[in-house]
């Protein structure tokens, strides 16, 4: 089953070289287990821009569609037998001292 972590963190959040090199070793590990599929980190949210089509009218708004404390910084697709076993390796992700990682499952079938 695939999932996607999704790793948000507030304004305060300060990278490092030390944090950075932590998750290139996290992700080859999980490329090593073929548990990591795909992940990248996203542009700051001020620099992107919701879209929303209402009563035929486009509506564009720059920047996050929240008003939260934290924003999506990155995010990570990755293929584990279940869903404990997604958010154990989510557990281990280095971000996961420093930030908030949201776990759901990506499911495949268009009906809701």
């Amino acid at each position: 089953m695939q999932f996607l972590m999704i790793i948000c963190h507030d304004k305060y959040f300060i990278s490092t070289n030390t944090l950075i090199a932590e998750i290139l070793e996290w992700n080859n590990a999980m490329n090593i287990r073929k548990i990591r599929r795909y992940g990248h980190t996203l542009a700051p949210a001020r620099d992107g821009m919701t879209v929303r089509i209402r009563k035929g009218k486009r509506m564009l708004k720059k920047g996050s569609f929240t008003a939260s404390k934290e924003k999506i910084a990155a995010y990570e697709l990755i293929e584990c037998e279940n869903f404990n076993e997604a958010v154990d390796v989510a557990s281990t992700h280095p971000m996961a001292r420093f930030a908030t990682i949201e776990v759901r499952s990506v499911q495949i079938d268009l009906t809701i």
